[in-house]
């Protein structure tokens, strides 16, 4: 499996981009989330990171990229679910924002999900049933963090998941830790956590 691809972008659209590294050229779908991210930094010629996920069919190899992890680990969750394939997950990241559809699945809100093009209301619901315990965090937590921070709270987050505890109940935890005592390292985020969980 792909974690991720370093190399300067050579091409870019609102569905695929192309990175060049070491002499070759690698074709990766995105969603319209990705290349909004991508294009207004102006990232064309220069040198970028792409998060991988890699599938195999019979007929094909795909790459599909991401603008971040926690894009790409929403893709992962959604073709998770029986009937909702990686078109259909990368349709729904082009219509909506990581964030958004991390709210819309924990608040059950099947009418935000079926309006997307290719969702009906039994893949909407079948969505929500399958994800709502899945999903690790509420729409907007991490966001009014730092970037260590964040980083912090993911590896937090991994430890205590690890340990067998729920994922969404373990960060909601940190979160309250963090907002608490925003400097705490990865060590002290965990035993204080271990204490309220």
């Amino acid at each position: 499996m792909y974690e991720y691809i370093e190399g300067n972008l050579a091409e870019i659209s609102p569905t695929h981009l192309v990175v060049e590294t070491t002499g070759l050229a690698y074709h990766i779908q995105i969603s319209l989330y990705s290349y909004s991210r991508f294009a207004e930094e102006d990232w064309a010629g220069k040198k970028v990171k792409v998060y991988l996920h890699h599938i195999v069919r019979e007929d094909a190899q795909l790459l599909y990229g991401f603008y971040d992890r926690r894009e790409r680990q929403i893709f992962r969750q959604l073709i998770s679910v029986s009937g909702v394939g990686a078109g259909t997950a990368r349709m729904i990241l082009s219509a909506h924002r990581p964030a958004e559809i991390e709210k819309a699945i924990m608040q059950a809100d099947v009418n935000f999900l079926k309006n997307i093009k290719g969702i009906g209301i039994k893949s909407a619901q079948r969505i929500i049933v399958d994800l709502k315990g899945k999903i690790g965090k509420d729409a907007d937590a991490g966001e009014i963090f730092t970037a260590a921070s964040n980083t912090r709270r993911e590896e937090a987050l991994s430890a205590l998941v690890t340990l067998g505890f729920p994922k969404v109940a373990a960060g909601k935890v940190i979160d309250s830790i963090l907002t608490e005592n925003p400097e705490g390292n990865v060590e002290e985020l965990i035993k204080l956590a271990l204490k309220r969980l």
